[in-house]
């Protein structure tokens, strides 16, 4: 696990400014494997948020928590769409 400079309450307000909005996603799955993907992230609750993909093939996890946004696991960056 990463140790990250921001606490929980940072990272949980950083992804709520980003609700409604284009989003690109980043998944580390281990091993060198990586999976990327554009969506919008749809619901933020208070232990996960979720992501809906554009590609409606799409067979991965859309659910994450929080803390796999702070160790790096999953990455999120505003799409230049918006």
């Amino acid at each position: 696990m990463i140790k990250t400079n921001s606490s929980l309450s940072q990272v949980k307000e950083t992804i709520k400014k980003m609700q409604e909005q284009e989003v690109d996603v980043t998944l580390n799955l281990g091993r060198n494997k990586f999976v990327s993907f554009s969506g919008v992230l749809k619901g933020v609750y208070p232990a996960l948020f979720t992501v809906t993909p554009h590609d409606k093939n799409f067979k991965g996890k859309t659910s994450y928590s929080y803390s796999e946004y702070m160790c790096g696991r999953v990455k999120l960056n505003l799409s230049a769409e918006n």
